[in-house]
């Protein structure tokens, strides 16, 4: 018998401004004892909640903006050997200000914003000074598909068939 971690799954979103810049949080993560920097996410942890809705519902919980445009970017398994946990990271430009501030408490109350040049973001990622693994690979793939004219990108509302919700649903 073999135990694994059985996990809703989660998104991210690598939110990209006119001007190349992504935006990155920091916030305190207990088990890496650390305040860390990383894209806004969070889980699928609402039922029947479609990914793109939790990613939307992210970004404003979590950075106050909402965004016009909305595509897949990426999808990884976060520990294949141990858990089923899967994240999906959208690309969401054409930002603004969300109508409704949201109120942050526990982690989420000190979340500091900065916006960095998606290029010094590849730079802190190759020079390791980042860690978190969707930071990691949603700024990767951002770099891979800008130079690919964001021709990569997938359909915000593309059917996940990872997702372990979809494992026993004919794709």
């Amino acid at each position: 018998m073999r135990e694994y971690l059985d996990h809703p799954g989660a998104v991210a979103i690598l939110a990209l401004d006119e001007q190349d810049r992504v935006l990155l949080i920091k916030q305190y993560r207990h088990p890496v004892r650390t305040r860390d920097w990383e894209l806004p996410a969070g889980l699928l942890d609402e039922d029947g909640e479609h990914p793109l809705v939790g990613a939307q519902r992210e970004l404003a919980e979590e950075a106050d903006l909402v965004a016009t445009e909305w595509n897949v970017l990426g999808e990884f398994a976060t520990s294949p050997g141990g858990s089923n946990e899967v994240i999906r990271i959208y690309l969401a430009r054409g930002l603004a200000a969300a109508a409704d501030v949201f109120e942050r408490t526990e982690e989420e109350a000190d979340i500091e914003v900065r916006w960095v040049p998606l290029d010094d973001c590849v730079d802190a990622v190759l020079a390791r000074r980042v860690q978190n693994p969707s930071l990691v690979i949603g700024v990767l793939a951002a770099q891979a598909a800008r130079a690919r004219g964001w021709s990569t990108l997938g359909a915000a509302d593309e059917p996940w068939p990872r997702h372990p919700v979809n494992w026993d649903h004919t794709v």
